[in-house]
């Protein structure tokens, strides 16, 4: 499926649009109540780490799921598990929109909400990947991810007007709607589907299973990538809403327009030769802009800076498209489920620390000090990539057996 046209073919694939679809209204309900949970914490404490956390929180739990839950990912079957996911995210938001809920009622929402949203990214993912032909991937995720910057660019524009016009917990409630709206959606417009892997989800096969992808060089390197410098770079959006309490939104919305941007370039006009070089200077771009966030910009420059830095937000893409070269398609869900929990991770954990510094300092300075350590890894691990891949061990062979084995493998693969 070639990018020229491919986006056309996706859509007639049959059960793309209904996850495309149902994965929309889930972006909607996930920027709209994060923005106003992070408004209604910060407008009740002032403080800019528990507003950050509040936003970014649940990424926490992702370690969690992906150390315990994962296995799942690839041993449930898709449909019933999407649909389950986001009918719980849905109840989990009314309860945050609850008048007078303690915070340490809503740490722990916060906590539940990450740990059950934690299957949702390898099942998703690895459904995405099956149900598109071969070559399909890239093009497919470039839509998703568009989708997602259109999605983030409209429900934080209308999160902030209703904030704005109301409170943030009719905000809350939009958001659980827009969860509810989503699993019927995949409910009933995803077909019954076997899961692609045999064998019960356990914590033993999620553990096995994260030990071999983490057995091999190329891998953890890539694994890193995706996590460090991307991570780091969320922490620095997290301080949004404390540096500027009353326009966070048109922030957020440039972010997730120079988002979109960075996505449709990737998907859709490099060329295959040309896309393993830009990867690192995409995630260079992904942080340079916000070291300059020590001159303390207006919102006027601000917001240029996060649209021009949230560009470099397509080096995921091309990370992604090579990780699905280096594991069996048997295995894509969990491989992909563990970027996604690990990335998410990260980034809840980088709002912690950005959170924490911007209390001692200032937004501005935590901000730079988080794209400066971005840029950082970025180089780092351009420079450890360029040495020789290491040779197969008996984990990277044991690897490819379990692909090899099981039926219906439909892409070469090598480690």
């Amino acid at each position: 499926m070639t990018t020229d046209g491919g986006y056309r073919a996706l859509f007639r694939t049959p059960e793309f649009t209904p996850l495309f679809l149902a994965s929309a209204a889930g972006i909607a309900a996930q920027t709209v109540g994060g923005l106003a949970l992070g408004t209604l914490v910060y407008r009740a404490t002032g403080s800019p780490l528990l507003s950050a956390v509040s936003m970014f929180g649940p990424t926490l739990a992702q370690v969690l799921g992906a150390t315990l839950l994962l296995s799942g990912a690839d041993r449930l079957p898709p449909r019933t598990t999407l649909a389950g996911i986001a009918l719980a995210l849905a109840v989990a938001t009314v309860l945050l929109a609850v008048p007078g809920l303690p915070m340490w009622a809503v740490l722990a929402v916060l906590l539940a909400e990450g740990l059950i949203a934690s299957l949702g990214g390898g099942v998703r993912w690895g459904l995405l990947n099956e149900i598109l032909p071969e070559g399909g991937y890239l093009p497919g995720r470039s839509v998703f991810n568009m989708m997602v910057g259109i999605m983030q660019i409209a429900g934080y524009g209308a999160g902030g007007l209703l904030i704005a016009a109301l409170s943030p917990r009719p905000a809350l409630l939009l958001a659980a709607a827009l969860f509810a709206v989503s699993a019927a959606g995949l409910r009933l417009g995803l077909a019954h589907r076997p899961p692609r892997g045999t064998g019960r989800p356990s914590v033993a096969a999620t553990w096995r299973t994260n030990a071999l992808l983490w057995s091999s060089r190329p891998r953890r390197l890539l694994y890193l990538g995706l996590w460090l410098p991307n991570g780091l770079v969320v922490g620095c959006e997290s301080l949004f809403v404390s540096y500027a309490p009353d326009a966070a939104g048109p922030l957020f919305a440039c972010a997730a327009l120079g988002m979109l941007a960075g996505d449709a370039t990737v998907g859709r006009l490099l060329p295959p030769a040309v896309r393993p070089r830009l990867i690192t200077p995409l995630l260079l771009l992904l942080a340079t802009p916000y070291a300059l966030f020590v001159l303390r910009p207006a919102l006027p420059v601000a917001a240029a800076l996060v649209a021009v830095a949230s560009v470099g937000f397509g080096a995921s893409l091309l990370q992604q498209e090579r990780l699905m070269t280096l594991v069996p398609d048997e295995l894509s869900g969990h491989a992909l489920g563990l970027h996604s929990a690990g990335m998410l991770t990260l980034q809840g954990l980088s709002a912690t620390l950005a959170g924490t510094v911007a209390q001692l300092t200032s937004p501005a300075t935590a901000m730079t000090v988080l794209a400066t350590a971005s840029i950082a890894v970025t180089v780092t691990l351009a420079l450890a990539s360029r040495r020789a891949p290491e040779a197969p061990a008996d984990a990277e062979r044991h690897l490819r057996h379990e692909g090899a084995k099981r039926p219906g493998a439909r892409r070469q693969w090598s480690g």
